[in-house]
């Protein structure tokens, strides 16, 4: 019941915000914050919005299987935001754009505008429903399930409340329950370390010394070529994954795209990207020092496993005060980290629907009743996800933007580094064709040399894309056809 009453007082703050940011809004303050966001805020917020809950439980559980390699993919999100930084954002801010597949029309055409904007929402919708799953789960275990709330209520619950604090002030108010919801969840985060190192009867220096000793701290792999953990793999991967995850992805950029200026859009970009690796260093520290404590769970039941004991009292150096605290500090960082990725999912989805789909972003009654119809689609997709998810949360993610993100990156490259123009009406079939494409190969290789693609399927995805766009091309544009704008 404490927990309960301490997501509500959550809210509560949230939903105050949300009225002051909302007073007087305007679609322009829904979709762009009227461009006067500062740019220290949107940095701090996004690292809540780029973690997510699932980083909260499933980056610790992940040194049992792969050590800190994790880190390796980190390694090449910094550099992945620097090519944001500098390459994209410039483009995004010299045209103005509110959706960023605004460029796409300009540049290939109107069928590969809609395929851009098309995948971006199948996409968005499956990866954010399958991170926000996290948060419901935890929900469920350590409060609805007691109460006898079934499963799906929570979850029509948790959306219901995250219409309630979007729909008025969209990404303006976003910017600031962000900022918000990354202090909780640093703050959760530290707390939990903290109590885990008492657990361990060690001092801080002691902590980082055993850390650094054991054998789960390996970060690089440089010698087997053929491990989906090598460095150049997993390096290279997680530099594309920020492109197309942040850099294509129009829930990510419109944050960024609500700064007053384009330097300070890269401001915000390159500060929030840096503090990227420490964070993560943190979670799997955090991993580390729990398998030591030896809870007996493994992969993304470690850390829930530990603060279940601690609220049951099983562990005897914890007293009531912290029994109590330690499980609503956990529940409040899941909660926010996992609000801060869905709330502007459903915002950029709204948007991008409005704007590129429909093409109508001034009419507020279609915006409205299309982020009614986007919360409702969410929740429906959380349910899917419930019921066929097998693996790790945050390897069943990428495997998902792998395939699905993969055309994004193939339409952007052919855009922004070749001179030549696609035949336009190839554009969708070509995108749907990459991910099949894609698939076949990763079975045919699989059993012909066992070889399973990482995340480096993303890549292959996105130059089949591109070769196929190169296929259907011509030095100049079609006779006939006309520039999209």
């Amino acid at each position: 019941m404490v927990i309960l009453v301490t997501v509500f007082l959550y809210f509560l703050a949230l939903f105050a915000i949300s009225r002051w940011t909302g007073r007087r809004a305007t679609n322009e303050s829904f979709y762009r914050a009227d461009r006067r966001s500062p740019w220290p805020m949107v940095a701090f917020g996004m690292v809540g919005a780029s973690i997510s809950g699932v980083t909260f439980v499933s980056v610790p559980g992940m040194v049992q299987t792969s050590q800190m390699t994790y880190l390796q993919v980190c390694l090449g999100f910094v550099v992945g935001y620097l090519v944001v930084a500098f390459v994209l954002l410039p483009l995004y801010y010299r045209l103005n754009l509110t959706s960023i597949y605004g460029y796409l029309g300009q540049r290939l055409g109107r069928r590969s505008y809609l395929s851009g904007a098309w995948f971006f929402l199948l996409s968005k919708m499956t990866g954010a429903a399958a991170k926000f799953y996290v948060v419901c789960i935890i929900l469920q275990q350590f409060v609805f399930d007691a109460v006898g709330v079934p499963f799906w209520a929570n979850v029509v619950g948790l959306v219901l409340l995250i219409w309630l604090y979007t729909h008025r002030g969209g990404i303006k108010t976003l910017v600031f329950t962000d900022t918000l919801q990354t202090l909780c969840l640093l703050t959760a985060l530290l707390y939990i370390i903290y109590k885990v190192v008492g657990q361990l009867d060690m001092t801080v220096g002691e902590a980082v010394q055993a850390v650094t000793d054991s054998p789960m701290s390996r970060i690089f792999v440089i010698d087997d070529w053929l491990s989906p953990r090598n460095f150049w793999k997993q390096f290279l991967s997680g530099v594309f994954i920020v492109i197309v995850m942040t850099g294509l992805d129009q829930d990510m950029m419109q944050k960024n795209l609500t700064c007053r200026t384009l330097r300070e859009a890269q401001k915000d970009m390159c500060s929030y990207g840096v503090a990227f690796v420490p964070v993560n260093l943190l979670f799997l520290s955090l991993g580390v020092l729990l398998t030591m404590l030896g809870t007996g769970a493994n992969g993304d039941a470690l850390l829930p496993t530990f603060i279940q004991g601690a609220a049951n009292s099983q562990f005897s150096i914890l007293n009531s005060q912290f029994s109590i605290l330690l499980p609503i500090l956990f529940t409040l960082g899941i909660v926010a980290a996992s609000f801060s990725t869905a709330d502007s999912a459903l915002t950029s989805m709204t948007t991008s629907y409005c704007v590129d789909i429909r093409q109508r972003p001034a009419d507020e009654r279609l915006r409205k009743r299309v982020h009614a119809m986007m919360c409702l689609l969410f929740v429906l997709f959380i349910l899917l996800f419930r019921s066929v998810n097998s693996t790790s949360l945050i390897d069943a993610i990428y495997i998902m933007v792998s395939y699905t993100y993969g055309p994004l990156l193939g339409l952007f490259a052919f855009g922004l580094f070749t001179r030549r123009y696609p035949d336009d009406r190839w554009a969708p079939y070509i995108c749907v064709a990459s991910p099949l494409l894609c698939y076949g190969l990763d079975l045919l290789v699989l059993s012909l040399w066992n070889y399973h693609f990482g995340y480096e399927l993303l890549l292959l995805n996105g130059l089949l894309t591109f070769i196929g766009l190169w296929i259907s091309s011509r030095e100049t544009r079609l006779a006939g056809r006309r520039k999209f704008s």
